[in-house]
């Protein structure tokens, strides 16, 4: 997959996480945020302050999405930039918006006469660039649902959880959450991965803790090094898992089993549930590791897993015989 070339591309991030064992290969796990802007769009810090905040809080990579821009940072050491963009579209009081994360070129909005259309104009348009997409925030201003998204082919990516306030994650007023949305649409026979995002703008301007804030949501990726190319397709593969504060240590999902290890903290409590075709909970445990045997007839399975915080991870789905 190319990868536009940033002062960082191909260099190893100095302090990994957790180094892990899958498929008997080494592999060591990466935190990231793929939904950053800055002040070159409608956030109100410069790219450097950007990059360096984002380092000096664990993250070991970064894709900054300012809107309809390519925008560059300067190197900081033990940080990976990888190139993006948010390509900004709309219908009236629809904003239609997705992100573009590895590309080679700009992507400017497609349009289109319906949300589908434009949606899938902009994803075609992505991956025409060398990149992969996520799909942002379904419920902001009410823009879509799952009528309209499982109709779209080719995303890699669907925001499940972000730090803009704005955004309505849980749904609400008979409108479905946005992890509705994902059963939904995982339960048409498409396949779509969630990520994690802060969709950061607000560094400086509300210091008291309100606006779109950094370091709310994220995504640790699995990979055998951190460089552009394998963290793209590690996303790409659904190689990862999306937080809001939960860690994991390890995991594996294959049409067999589907296997949860949590970095878990003595003073806090956890729950895993796996689920279904149709969002239905198959099971809920209190293990660790919590494993579920699949069955075959269960058309997907994920896994989420809850603290006591009401912090959660969400894992990626793996297909399980027919729908």
């Amino acid at each position: 997959m190319a990868v536009l070339a940033l002062a960082l591309d191909g260099a190893p991030v100095s302090s990994p996480s957790r180094a892990v064992e899958a498929g008997g290969a080494p592999l060591q796990l990466f935190k990231g945020n793929l939904h950053t802007h800055t002040s070159q769009s409608d956030g109100d810090t410069p790219p450097d302050e950007v990059a360096r905040w984002y380092r000096e809080h664990g993250y070991d990579f970064l894709v900054i999405t300012d809107h309809d821009k390519i925008t560059l940072a300067a190197a900081v050491p033990g940080l990976l930039l990888i190139p993006g963009e948010e390509v900004t579209d709309r219908l009236p009081d629809r904003p239609l918006h997705v992100n573009a994360i590895g590309l080679t070129r700009l992507v400017p909005p497609q349009g289109g006469a319906t949300v589908t259309e434009v949606l899938q104009r902009n994803v075609d348009a992505v991956r025409a660039a060398g990149g992969i997409a996520l799909i942002n925030h379904p419920n902001f201003n009410w823009a879509f649902g799952s009528d309209e998204l499982k109709n779209v082919s080719g995303a890699s990516l669907l925001e499940i959880a972000s730090g803009h306030p704005l955004v309505n994650s849980e749904g609400g007023a008979g409108v479905a959450s946005v992890e509705s949305i994902w059963d939904d649409v995982l339960t048409s026979g498409r396949m779509i991965y969630a990520a994690g995002v802060d969709d950061s703008h607000d560094f400086k301007s509300r210091t008291d803790g309100g606006g779109a804030r950094p370091g709310r949501a994220w995504v640790v990726v699995r990979a055998a090094s951190a460089t552009a190319e394998t963290i793209v397709k590690a996303l790409a593969d659904g190689e990862f898992y999306a937080s809001t504060g939960v860690k994991l240590s390890a995991w594996t999902r294959d049409p067999a089993r589907y296997s949860v290890t949590i970095d878990a903290n003595r003073n806090t409590k956890y729950r895993t549930q796996f689920v279904g075709s149709g969002g239905r909970v198959l099971w809920t445990t209190t293990a660790n590791p919590a494993v579920y045997d699949i069955i075959g007839t269960e058309g997907y399975v994920r896994a989420m897993v809850i603290d006591s915080y009401g912090r959660k991870a969400w894992l990626q789905p793996v297909a399980v015989g027919p729908r």
